[in-house]
């Protein structure tokens, strides 16, 4: 099967709207030059780059498994902004993110997921939790959901706490092959009953392509390791192994959230 490279449009930041003070990160909202508005990623934020790679790739994961996934562009920060920005935080925010940064399309009115009143499938839950537990996201849980309803559907956001062997690299090949222990945490645990189902289903649909080819569309400047006599496509190649043991070996982490669903039952 020939699976395309994902396309990212590449938008402007015109306007610096306000920033989302719940987001450690410091997130906000922009207008780009396209006339739409954007809640931007900051590539000089506290977790930095690797925050919008794994933002990135568990963004282009969701989609291809079908779950809802607000449009991502690379959103370019000039450095006059920072210039006029009373807020000496926020000011230096935007000083080290000028740039190619990472924005999700702004999904106006739509309100926090309450997994007490708001209902989904167990189909979309065990994919949720499938994706969560193959990209070990650890920012699922019921104090931050990290999803929206927006006319009256589902729609995820947030991703950039996935990954997180990125943070060290060292021992990454150990992290490959653990269960995710952090999945008894995950706010549709409960609901999750066919996620055995969903792993026979689409495993043998995440390819090696398909991975490469949500890698390749990754800035090059994103992954330069400060400090680490790495390239890109070294990076790359770390990434895609990464995520194919972790696809290869999803048997470990099927067993931990059947597990944990039975404690919860």
């Amino acid at each position: 099967m020939n699976i395309k490279k994902p396309e990212i449009r590449h938008v402007n930041i015109i306007r610096y709207v306000q920033p989302f003070r719940e987001g450690g990160s410091l997130p906000a909202l922009v207008d780009a030059d396209d006339g739409f508005s954007y809640v931007i990623k900051f590539r000089g934020a506290g977790q930095g780059k690797k925050a919008l790679i794994a933002e990135l790739i568990g963004g282009e994961l969701a989609r291809y498994l079908g779950l809802r996934m607000p449009e991502m562009v690379f959103a370019e920060l000039n450095e006059a902004f920072g210039r006029t920005e009373p807020d000496e935080e926020i000011q230096d925010l935007l000083k080290f993110s000028v740039g190619k940064n990472l924005g999700v399309h702004f999904l106006s009115g739509a309100i926090t997921f309450d997994a007490n009143v708001d209902v989904i499938s167990e189909e979309e839950a065990s994919k949720i939790v499938w994706l969560d537990a193959l990209l070990m996201n650890v920012d699922r849980t019921p104090r931050n959901t990290n999803m929206l309803i927006w006319h009256k559907e589902l729609w995820l956001i947030d991703h950039g706490a996935s990954l997180y062997f990125h943070h060290s690299w060292d021992n990454w090949e150990a992290q490959a092959a653990k269960p995710f222990i952090q999945i008894k945490n995950h706010v549709l645990i409960k609901n999750a009953a066919q996620v055995r189902k969903i792993d026979e289903e689409y495993k043998p649909l995440f390819t090696e392509q398909h991975i490469r080819n949500i890698l390749a569309i990754i800035p090059d400047e994103w992954l330069l390791q400060e400090g680490r006599d790495i390239s890109p496509e070294e990076s790359r190649a770390i990434y895609a192994e990464f995520i194919m043991r972790r696809i290869t070996h999803s048997e470990i982490f099927i067993k931990q959230i059947e597990h944990e669903r039975e404690n919860r039952i």
